[in-house]
């Protein structure tokens, strides 16, 4: 491994015996490996619950939200409400939780994402019909999300050996990629069935079933005596960010997701596209392909993580997933055919979830035990901030050049600038564990 932007701190994770080494269509076939360590089996068994959850509540809010108002642009509003407290409790999450306990920070924030739940049902329950209301438990809920997903992600790199990162984040991301798009196939057999009230009522409930797993997990205490001494502020946040302008590898993981996705994230133009380029096929299934294509493409892309979970070039890994995602999506913007342009959705949601893969091995692997929680914490911004800088780019592109000339637009730039990253520096194709 490059051992110069590595960490070798130990790890919490249980021992399990080395299998032989799978033949056959095993090679092809999920790796299962980290699910043999009964800690890190819990953490994802209870990703499982919440990956659907969470969905009905997804779901749940822009629904009653548009209900209430009858107003597009409301729900485009509430969905942003939640967007700041994100992004500023997920940088400020990520250094407390390299100054604490991981696992009590996880109680601690999925307790607080329950009641938040809890909430959303009782005003849905009263029939209080309140967009501010919804505002207000919408960013509340992003608060604690937002310091949850720094600590429950760097948590991993302690439960499981290093050799096995990429596949507990191929686990992992195989269950929230499912959980979009069972998530609201469910929710939308229920609403007519339960009510939106009892939407809410389930997710707290299946948080209730986190709770308990993350109970069950052994103490993630900080590894370094003076880390439990430090304050969590702004020079905390800040030692994050010099962090990562101090190792190269790190940085240019972060600048391929931006790259793929502010350039490459076309979901604002599905809607148009739908309507213009396949009404053929009818609007409405035409605009549910294009959204289901990409989640689909990753799960494929999990089922079959044998075949790449074992890579060792981590960063020729990450530099050719995100290639071929531009690829794809430049494949999409000039198809005619509705089914070819959901082929190459779902390739790029294969693509995406290679990248997802080794760009969270990297930062678990390239940095140090006291740094994770920050660089989750910078992770989950980049995930969460990049698509909707992408929303605002394409929907603008599109309305100036067209929507099929915007996405192949935007996909052969991603291919472009990603090779020319990977050219000019040279740190992220060496990297190798």
């Amino acid at each position: 491994m490059d051992t110069s932007e590595s960490s070798t701190a130990p790890r919490e994770q249980d021992p399990a015996p080395e299998p032989a080494r799978p033949r056959g269509w095993r090679r092809w076939a999920m790796d299962t490996r980290p699910l043999r360590r009964p800690a890190y089996r819990r953490l994802w068994s209870s990703t499982i619950v919440t990956a659907v959850g969470s969905q009905l509540t997804a779901v749940a809010v822009p629904k009653q939200v548009y209900d209430i108002t009858g107003s597009s642009a409301w729900v485009g509003a509430a969905s942003m409400a939640g967007l700041l407290p994100l992004i500023v409790f997920a940088l400020w999450g990520g250094a407390i939780a390299d100054t604490m306990d991981r696992r009590r920070l996880l109680l601690l924030t999925n307790s607080g994402i329950a009641v938040t739940s809890l909430l959303f049902w009782a005003q849905a329950a009263v029939g209080l019909e309140s967009v501010g209301t919804l505002m207000a438990l919408l960013a509340l809920q992003q608060a604690f999300w937002g310091l949850n997903a720094p600590a429950r992600n760097a948590s991993i790199a302690r439960l499981v050996p290093e050799e096995e990162l990429p596949a507990a984040n191929a686990l992992g991301t195989t269950v929230m990629q499912t959980g979009q798009v069972v998530g609201p196939l469910l929710a939308g057999v229920l609403i007519p069935v339960v009510g939106l009230a009892e939407l809410y009522l389930l997710d707290a409930l299946a948080l209730c079933v986190t709770v308990w797993a993350v109970h069950k997990l052994p103490a993630l205490p900080p590894l370094t005596a003076t880390a439990g001494r430090r304050r969590a502020g702004l020079r905390e946040i800040a030692a994050g960010f010099r962090y990562i302008a101090g190792h190269t590898v790190l940085l240019l993981s972060f600048l391929a997701d931006i790259v793929a996705m502010v350039l490459g994230m076309p979901r604002a133009l599905f809607p148009q596209l739908a309507a213009e380029t396949y009404p053929a096929y009818g609007e409405g299934l035409a605009l549910g392909l294009l959204f289901a294509a990409i989640p689909v493409g990753a799960v494929a892309g999990g089922l079959f993580s044998g075949t790449f979970s074992r890579a060792r070039r981590h960063g020729w890994m990450v530099i050719g997933a995100v290639v071929v995602w531009g690829a794809a999506i430049a494949g999409f913007g000039l198809s005619d055919s509705l089914w070819l342009a959901v082929a190459f959705l779902a390739l790029a949601g294969l693509a995406d979830m290679v990248s997802m893969v080794f760009r969270g091995a990297i930062l678990l692997s390239a940095a140090t035990d006291e740094m994770r929680g920050r660089m989750q914490g910078v992770f989950t911004v980049v995930v969460a901030g990049g698509p909707r800088l992408a929303d605002v780019l394409h929907g603008s592109a599109g309305s100036l050049y067209g929507p099929r000339e915007a996405v192949a637009g935007g996909g052969l730039l991603v291919v472009v600038v990603m090779l020319a990253l990977a050219a000019a520096v040279p740190a992220l194709r060496r990297y190798r564990v």
